[in-house]
Formats: C-alpha cells, sequence, structure tokens
C-alpha cells in the first residue's frame, strides 16, 4: 500500500513537470510565433484576450464538473487532448480567422489546467504528511527546464516548427495523465447535495479575489508580451528561454520555504501577501526602466517571489476559505482571477498599450496597479483582524 502510494506521488510529480513544461513552451514562444506569422502587438494582445473571456465560463465549469463527478483525472485527460488537437489547426493554418476561432476552443480547454492540477495535488495529499509545495515545484522546474532547452531548439528549427515541441510535450503529459489517482476529496458530500452559493459566503474570499485581479493584470501583461520586449530590445529566442528559466528556476526553493514555515492562518497569509504586492511594484518599476535585454534577464528573478509566493500562498489561502467539497470550484474561481478576468485587461490594454506608447508606459501602469494591491491587502489584513478581534469579545461575552 505504502509503495503504491509513493507511486501515485511520483506520477503526480512527473505530471506536474511535463505539462508546466508544454504550456511553458506554448507561452514563451507563442507571441513570437503570431508576429512572424504577420500579426502586430494589437492583433496579440486582443487574440490572447479571447482566453480570459473563455475561461470566465472554463473555469467555474470545469470545476464543478470536477466537483460533480469527483474525477480530477478524467477532467484533466479531457482538457489535455481537447487543447492539444485544437491547437493543430492553429498551427496548420495562418488564416486569422481560423486561427481566432480555433483559439477560443483552445482556451477552453487549456486555461483552467493549472486550477485543476492544483485541485488533485491537494485532495491526493490531504491527509497525509505531503506539502503542496513539494508537488508544485515540479512545475516550476519543468517550466524553466523545457523553457531553456527549447529557446536554442527554436533558434535551429525555427519558429514555425513551433508545433513540433509543443504536441511532443503535451503527448508525454497525456500518457502520465491516464496513470494519475481521481483526486477526489475524502469524505465530502456529494457536490450536487449542497448550495454552491455557500462557497461566497465569506466575505474575505470575495475581497481576497478582487484584489488578486489587480495584482494580476500587470502579471498577465507580462506573460503576453515579456517575448516581444526582449526582441524588441535585441535579445534572441535562446535569451527569451533563458527569461522564462530565471523566473522559474528559484520558485522551487519559495515553495519548500512556504511549505516549512509558512503559517496556515489567513492573517499571515494576508501579511505576506503585502510584502509580495510591494515586491511586484519594485518589479514592474525595474521593468519599465530596463534598456538591455540582458537587464530583463535578472529582473526577471523577482518573479519567484512575486508570483511564486503570490501563487503559492493564494492556493493555500482559498483551501482555508472554501469548503472542502468545492475545493475544486474554488480554485478554479481563484484561477479566474489570477489567469482568467485580469488577461481580458492585460491583453487588450497591454496590447494598445506597448503598440501605441510603448513597453516602458505599460510596465509603469504595472507598477501602479500593484500599488494598488498593496493598498488593498492592507485593508483586507485590518478587515481580518476586527474580525478576529470581534469573535474573542464574543466568547468573553459568553463566557
Amino acid at each position: 500500500m505504502n509503495n503504491h502510494s509513493n507511486r501515485t506521488f511520483h506520477l503526480i510529480k512527473a505530471f506536474n513537470f511535463f505539462v508546466y513544461g508544454a504550456i511553458a513552451v506554448y507561452s514563451t514562444f507563442f507571441a513570437l510565433y503570431l508576429q512572424s506569422i504577420g500579426m502586430t502587438t494589437l492583433e496579440i494582445g486582443a487574440l490572447m484576450a479571447g482566453g480570459p473571456i473563455v475561461s470566465i465560463i472554463a473555469n467555474p465549469l470545469w470545476g464543478y464538473l470536477s466537483d460533480r463527478l469527483r474525477n480530477v483525472r478524467l477532467i484533466l485527460i479531457v482538457m489535455l487532448t481537447g487543447s492539444m488537437l485544437i491547437m493543430q489547426l492553429v498551427f496548420l493554418y495562418q488564416s486569422y480567422t481560423i486561427i481566432y476561432a480555433s483559439m477560443l476552443f483552445f482556451f477552453f480547454f487549456q486555461m483552467p489546467l493549472f486550477s485543476q492540477s492544483n485541485s488533485l495535488i491537494l485532495n491526493s495529499i490531504e491527509g497525509t504528511t505531503h506539502k503542496f509545495g513539494a508537488f508544485r515545484l515540479f512545475g516550476s522546474l519543468g517550466w524553466a527546464l523545457m523553457a531553456v532547452a527549447a529557446g536554442p531548439v527554436i533558434g535551429q528549427i525555427g519558429i514555425d516548427n513551433l508545433w513540433m515541441i509543443y504536441t511532443a510535450m503535451m503527448l508525454i503529459s497525456l500518457v502520465f495523465a491516464f496513470a494519475l489517482p481521481k483526486g477526489e476529496v475524502r469524505g465530502a458530500a456529494p457536490a450536487g447535495k449542497v448550495n454552491y452559493r455557500s462557497m461566497f459566503v465569506n466575505r474575505s474570499f470575495l475581497f481576497f479575489l478582487m484584489i488578486g485581479l489587480v495584482i494580476s493584470i500587470p502579471n498577465s501583461m507580462n506573460t503576453t508580451f515579456i517575448s516581444l520586449y526582449i526582441r524588441e530590445l535585441g535579445g534572441e529566442a535562446s535569451l527569451i528561454g533563458w527569461s522564462a528559466f530565471w523566473s522559474s528556476i528559484f520558485e522551487i526553493p519559495v515553495f519548500l520555504l512556504l511549505d516549512r514555515y509558512l503559517k496556515k492562518n489567513s492573517r499571515t497569509m494576508v501579511l505576506c501577501l503585502v510584502v509580495i504586492s510591494m515586491l511586484f511594484a519594485l518589479r514592474w518599476f525595474l521593468m519599465s526602466g530596463a534598456d538591455s535585454a540582458q537587464q530583463i534577464i535578472f529582473i526577471q528573478v523577482l518573479h519567484c517571489l512575486t508570483f511564486g509566493g503570490y501563487y503559492y500562498i493564494g492556493t493555500q489561502l482559498t483551501v482555508l476559505l472554501v469548503p472542502a467539497e468545492f475545493r475544486a470550484s474554488g480554485q478554479a474561481v481563484y484561477a479566474l482571477t489570477w489567469g482568467g478576468l485580469s488577461g481580458i485587461a492585460a491583453g487588450i490594454i497591454g496590447g494598445w498599450m506597448f503598440e501605441k506608447a510603448g513597453p516602458q508606459s505599460m510596465y509603469q501602469l504595472c507598477g501602479i496597479l500593484a500599488a494598488a494591491g498593496i493598498a488593498g491587502f492592507c485593508l483586507l489584513y485590518m478587515q481580518l483582524r476586527r474580525k478576529v478581534y470581534t469573535n474573542q469579545e464574543r466568547s468573553i461575552d459568553i463566557g
């Protein structure tokens, strides 16, 4: 039994490595591919904004199906298969109409992948001594290594053959997906017997989602346009791969340290998010002042503390604030803020600013939004402190 459990956990780690590696290849180099077939920055931004629009429906729907069927593995297999097959149309045809239409379907399957893989990890390790970060770090490792390895390969075979690397990575991910556990919540009531509105009763959770939306818009802008920024400053495909590598590889010690030292209470987590928002603001203002591709590589190291810390803490905070039977839905709604709603504004506003005002102005706006996030998380921290103080007063009165 113990050997079987260990094998299961190793399979989850391997799956995370390859699925994050596949998405790293896509997200790091896809904007360059679109530029190579003649798309402008504004057109690329509009196209990438379609994903977040679709995810408004896709994230809650896939989360609901995971909770209802109590089989996250099946949902992951369907999403991987759908996104891989549809992406072949995108690479096969250079018609803008076909690309735009296909990408909408692609985003429907691809956008919720990370939130559902998180749910599978959290459900599988519940009741064990395993920590979330020890599994999620394999995603960061896959992202870092595959992005940096793909750079020189693309330099040799050409950006028009990006589909080969992406498809190979997705096929490997799919093989591991079939060996995953179902990922159902142990002992939870079936989702169909509980009122879903109870997930949103917690005002702190809703406030957290709103602040997270503001923080996530700059991150989505950076993800979409950083490769074009590096290219504009004279960087090659291999340098773009190194940018993705340095932004992800140091997430590994961050996840391990958070696993070990982060206190699992909401006030501590929100206080950490205040600090992370400050680092986000610093990162974006540094990006706005960069004058070489090499400088961007060094600034990208801050990604491990900013996005890595925000992603980890936000995932754990959602676990605290959302009932266990709605875990997949809660993670889906959380993912909707940092990868969905934020991406709509990021694609449209970011694309327009990059083209009309320049990338420096776009990153200055990112810094301002991060500063607003600092204020928001400070307010949330005070709200949580008042709630604890009020509860203590009530318990004294009752006593």
